[in-house]
């Protein structure tokens, strides 16, 4: 009799286990692309190894992104953007943590484009600021597809740009974000 109540503990456990996890969604190889545009040049740079994490039951959004994954078309503008203006071995990581604040309009059983808006902090060469954002969740049956384009200003998180190339680098910074999460498993 007691180990058919320890047997109906552990299914219960699994179960309510199983259900949570049912509600996250994940990915490791999420997308963020920096855009720079001056009359001078334009600075393009690419990540794809970026973590992200969804929570289907609150509206958590998160994701996490090391600042030397990105990429650059020239090896000279890397090293500038890791050593000069992001200093990437003092802060190596951004950081987004926030919620979905209309969770309520997104139709998880429905496969569509839904507009959300995204509010929560961004932390970048150790500043972290409050942003509001619009995006979009794409529900597919292999997942969330979650994307956002907006800008970020330079100077609000304390990155110096030096005059000799202050021309060369835009005040502020469009940063386009595309992360297919697929469910926790």
């Amino acid at each position: 009799m007691k180990s058919s109540k320890y047997l109906i503990l552990f299914l219960t456990i699994l179960l309510f286990s199983t259900v949570l996890n049912a509600q996250k969604y994940v990915t490791k190889t999420g997308h963020i692309k920096f855009f720079s545009t001056t009359p001078m040049e334009n600075i393009e740079a690419h990540n794809r190894q970026v973590n992200s994490a969804f929570d289907l039951s609150n509206g958590n959004f998160v994701f996490k992104v090391l600042i030397k994954s990105f990429e650059f078309e020239k090896a000279l503008m890397q090293e500038h953007f890791n050593e000069n203006y992001m200093e990437s071995d003092k802060f190596p990581n951004a950081m987004f943590s926030g919620k979905i604040e209309n969770i309520s309009d997104v139709d998880f059983d429905k496969n569509g484009d839904y507009s959300v808006d995204v509010k929560g902090n961004l932390t970048i060469h150790g500043v972290t600021k409050s942003v509001e954002q619009k995006g979009t969740f794409t529900v597919s049956g292999d997942g969330i597809n979650a994307n956002a384009v907006f800008k970020v200003k330079v100077a609000d998180y304390d990155i110096k740009i030096a005059k000799a190339v202050i021309d060369n680098i835009a005040e502020e910074i469009e940063i386009t974000v595309d992360a297919k999460l697929e469910k926790l498993k």
